[in-house]
């Protein structure tokens, strides 16, 4: 429910995953272009673009580096 703890969780998963703990097949990043979540309210031109309406999220950048570091130490 916190996006700013999914990288802290993406990386513990990793390492489960470094250490033997194969029952850890995936995971999932909530992610959209710009962090946080929104309301759709009566004005649905009242919303911001790239935000989620559904659940909060992280950034495109933070998505993007997370993945390269997750990509590097699964390639080590």
């Amino acid at each position: 429910k916190d996006p700013e703890r999914q990288p802290v969780v993406a990386r513990a998963c990793m390492q489960q995953r470094r250490d033997g703990r194969r029952a850890l097949i995936g995971m999932m990043l909530e992610s959209h272009l710009h962090p946080g979540k929104q309301t759709l309210g009566p004005d649905p031109a009242a919303l911001r673009y790239g935000v989620s309406i559904t659940d909060a999220c992280i950034d495109w950048d933070t998505t993007a580096s997370l993945l390269r570091e997750l990509h590097d130490q699964a390639t080590r």
